[in-house]
């Protein structure tokens, strides 16, 4: 079973400022994931062509079962909300997505609170911090039928500010508890391995270097797994995204 993770940049390429839907349908498709975990997703939005990109990846990739979890209500740089689940399902929307080939028999959703007041952020090459309005962040899970057995896939992307993502990463951990295992937790973490094991108590399936994608420093994408469960992992560069995507073929036995 192969299970995928990947930022993707709302379906753009990062020298481009429109998204080419056929192009970002095809990076899809050449995953061949069984479950694909998707962050940065657009619903609707002007930049990717008013597409419904969780729906344009299902179509790719062959799932039957998906679900879009949107974390802003709204266009993302203009006006915007955060998304409490009562959105219209023709609005614009920007969040995270679940997709499937197999079976999935429950779905949860998790809102992660962001910072509640501006914070200050440095900016890569400039020399003093300024104030950022950080995004709300949110979890969708699934209890998936695979042929290890009943799994659950926990989607997530967590804050860019390090004091603010442990705290959410912790009160996600808080939420999955009850939850089935085993227990797959997937996404952008925006943190280090050494910090996300920590924060999770969980077992690294995958160690690999995910941003940028161009010259890879830093390992931000996440396979982890509660237990340990046995993974032959890579990445991936695609066309589109200034992320790797995080590959795992979990196997039985």
């Amino acid at each position: 079973m192969r299970v995928v993770t990947f930022n993707i940049l709302h379906g753009r390429a990062p020298d481009r400022s429109e998204v080419d839907i056929d192009e970002f349908a095809k990076a899809v498709a050449h995953l061949d994931a069984d479950v694909l975990a998707l962050q940065e997703v657009d619903h609707l939005q002007p930049r990717s062509n008013h597409a419904d990109l969780t729906a344009v990846a299902a179509e790719a990739m062959g799932a039957a079962e998906h679900r879009f979890v949107a974390a802003l209500a709204g266009t993302p740089g203009a006006t915007w909300t955060a998304a409490t689940g009562e959105e219209q399902p023709d609005s614009a929307a920007y969040g995270i997505a679940l997709l499937s080939r197999l079976p999935i028999c429950t779905w949860e959703t998790v809102r992660l609170p962001p910072v509640p007041f501006p914070a200050p952020w440095r900016h890569r090459g400039h020399l003093l911090p300024t104030l950022v309005d950080d995004e709300p962040r949110v979890a969708v899970a699934a209890g998936v039928e695979t042929p290890l057995g009943p799994v659950t896939i926990a989607n997530t992307h967590l804050s860019f500010l390090r004091w603010w993502n442990g705290r959410q990463l912790r009160l996600l951990m808080r939420s999955l508890a009850p939850l089935p295992r085993p227990l797959l937790l997937v996404g952008d973490l925006n943190m280090g391995p050494r910090r996300a094991l920590r924060g999770t108590r969980m077992t690294g399936l995958a160690s690999h270097l995910t941003f940028p994608a161009d010259a890879p420093r830093e390992q931000i994408d996440h396979v982890l797994a509660d237990p340990p469960l046995r993974a032959r992992t890579t990445t991936c560069r695609l066309p589109v995204s200034d992320h790797l995507a995080l590959v795992a073929d979990l196997e039985t036995g």
